[in-house]
């Protein structure tokens, strides 16, 4: 997967509170409408009011319009007009990504959000919509219509694709927010300016995709639970929005296997991440790499000792610690390398399991030296005494494999970042 380090492509500041400034809106709300010269003049009045009223913070109004044919253009000039605060763009395409692309690119806010001109969505629940994002808690934020403590009207067909077109978001794309198509969404600007890039997509599956790389690389989604009610006038068509969104998923589901996405310029691209965080005296990723390594151990210890217990059928206690050390060891060196130290690909991966058999050498040693005592202390130990002696010994065993692993195995490779020349 390429890595970027160019100054553009590097990490962002941490989150920080904003501050209002003079001149600049600190909430920009867009809103993107094809022939909506109904809709369009009770919404933008009903938000406009509704933000004056309970928004402590400039804010902005957008009206993007999709290549309208009829005579939404001509409303959107006069409420920008009309209103203070209220701003009108045209696009000669259609598409709401599209749209929401161009003005979130374009706005100077530090937090960008969007809705649907017929304002389904309750208006309460804006402002602990960008309240996370505004504060400094989170990255993104959706409105979620399908959790218990939302209120929804709709009918029963919308709710089934809705609810099925989630699951097969879960399913395909491993996505665990909860509700992707819920028209009203916020960002913070520094993250969609990292995000909207990557983003392939134009159409209605534009916030999908968005939301599915925000996930993987990391970032914070916060999620609030809306009052919702379906509008029956609604023009969206769901058979062929479904239908790309199928395409949508293919494609990203695609990009995502292969590797084709530069996601490493945005994974926690904060620097705040707590696995990030380092205490003093305290070798960096040494308490998850210890979390890690104890997880791959009781695994490896269960596997080595049911193992024993087979071979002991058919040989003797030497025999059988060695054959099931020797399986177990290499199962726990695959294990360790990939998930206590985060080393992927097939480099390296040779030697790394001869250090680890050297390694499972001075294990044998351990607990062959435990049974050879047992043995001379007792003719005929019982299996129990014997798998009791042998867990002690792989106690002490497992101490000094991990420092062997962690110093010699697979020791921290640093890395050297040029310097940023701004």
């Amino acid at each position: 997967m390429p890595t970027d380090t160019s100054p553009a492509a590097g990490s962002l500041p941490a989150r920080a509170p904003l501050a209002a400034m003079p001149g600049r809106p600190v909430l920009d709300v867009v809103i993107p409408v094809f022939n909506e010269e109904k809709d369009l003049g009770p919404c933008v009045r009903q938000l406009h009011e509704h933000l004056t009223r309970t928004f402590p913070y400039p804010f902005r109004i957008t009206i993007a319009d999709n290549a309208s044919t009829d005579r939404t253009p001509q409303v959107a000039a006069a409420l920008a007009a009309d209103f203070e605060g209220v701003r009108s763009t045209r696009l000669e395409e259609q598409g709401r990504g599209r749209a929401l692309r161009t003005v979130w690119s374009r706005s100077e806010a530090p937090v960008l959000a969007y809705m649907d001109v017929d304002l389904s969505t309750d208006l309460n629940a804006l402002l602990p919509l960008v309240a996370p994002l505004i504060s400094g808690h989170s990255d993104l934020a959706i409105g979620t219509r399908l959790t218990r403590s939302s209120r929804v009207v709709r009918g029963a067909k919308r709710e089934f694709v809705s609810r099925a077109y989630n699951l097969i978001l879960r399913s395909s794309l491993a996505a665990r927010f909860s509700d992707a198509q819920c028209g009203f969404k916020a960002i913070r600007r520094e993250v969609a300016e990292r995000l909207l890039p990557l983003v392939e997509d134009s159409g209605w599956f534009f916030d999908t995709e968005l939301l599915v790389l925000a996930e993987r690389a990391g970032l914070r989604i916060h999620e609030v639970p809306v009052d919702w009610v379906d509008d029956p006038d609604s023009t969206v068509h769901i058979i062929r929005t479904a239908t790309e969104d199928l395409k949508g998923i293919w494609r990203l589901g695609r990009a995502l296997a292969a590797g084709a996405l530069p996601l490493d310029r945005l994974a926690r691209p904060f620097g705040d991440h707590p696995h990030d965080r380092t205490l003093p005296g305290v070798p960096r990723g040494l308490a998850r790499q210890l979390l890690g390594f104890c997880v791959v151990g009781v695994f490896s210890t269960l596997s080595y000792l049911a193992l024993y217990t087979f071979f002991r059928l058919g040989t003797g206690a030497q025999a059988a610690n060695a054959a099931a050390l020797l399986l177990s060891a290499i199962a726990n060196t695959a294990a360790n390398r990939r998930l206590t130290f985060g080393v992927r690909g097939r480099e390296r991966a040779l030697r790394h399991q001869a250090q680890g058999l050297l390694v499972f050498a001075i294990g044998l040693a351990l607990t062959a030296g435990s049974l050879a005592a047992l043995s001379a202390a007792t003719d005929h130990p019982a299996h129990g005494t014997e798998l009791a002696v042998l867990v002690t010994a792989n106690l002490a065993a497992t101490v000094l494999r991990f420092l062997l692993f962690r110093a010699w195995v697979f020791p921290e490779r640093r890395t050297t970042h040029p310097k940023d020349t701004r």
